[in-house]
């Protein structure tokens, strides 16, 4: 359903930027390769960046679009909480509408609007309909400047509203994927098959 790449295709650098975009191409022809048709498109290189301009963000990410419509693998503009820029969901949905490109779509994730800091209400604004992938996990009781990716949990194991996001997608017409994403290292050390159940 979904693969991701860490190009740098949204910094200000122009050089930089043009690297970005050709190791994204790279990405997208192996993602193609192997049978895939969506990319992750994360704000990396510009996780520290505070002032970075959404509206050329936009412009970037609608060049993005049109080289996955060259390839065959659409780039979804992903939320990382932990960002400077493109950590909020208002950021998110902005770059997207002001990209005006039809294939223009979303990777939201349950974790990450919460630690980007939007309510999990403000879905009810985002259509379901261009998010084809949702990424799924939960989190303990731990504050957002303090949490972090390693903290996640299965879905119903922690204090994320999981039903209300989900009914909020599917009556926004969400029909798309449920990607369960996890980076919590007690569960590397359990037993394969017991993680998997």
């Amino acid at each position: 359903e979904s693969a991701i790449g860490f190009a740098r295709w949204i910094v200000d650098d122009d050089s930089e930027r043009a690297k970005g975009f050709e190791e994204m191409k790279r990405d997208m022809e192996l993602i193609r390769e192997i049978g895939g048709t969506r990319i992750a498109a994360p704000p990396v290189g510009a996780t520290d960046q505070t002032d970075l301009d959404l509206h050329k963000a936009a412009e970037r990410y609608h060049a993005l679009l049109e080289l996955g419509v060259q390839t065959g693998v659409t780039p979804q503009l992903e939320l990382w909480g932990f960002s400077k820029s493109l950590s909020r969901l208002g950021e998110l949905m902005y770059v997207a509408v002001e990209s005006g490109h039809p294939d223009a779509c979303l990777l939201p994730d349950v974790y990450h609007i919460y630690k980007g800091g939007s309510p999990f209400t403000g879905l009810e604004l985002v259509s379901g309909k261009p998010i084809y992938v949702m990424h799924m996990n939960d989190y303990p009781d731990i504050a957002r400047s303090k949490i972090g990716d390693a903290d996640r949990v299965y879905p119903g194991d922690g204090v994320a509203p999981i039903d209300e996001v989900l009914s909020t997608l599917v009556a926004n017409g969400f029909r798309g994927a449920l990607s369960l994403e996890l980076f919590n290292r007690d569960y590397w050390q359990q037993d394969a098959n017991e993680v998997a159940r």
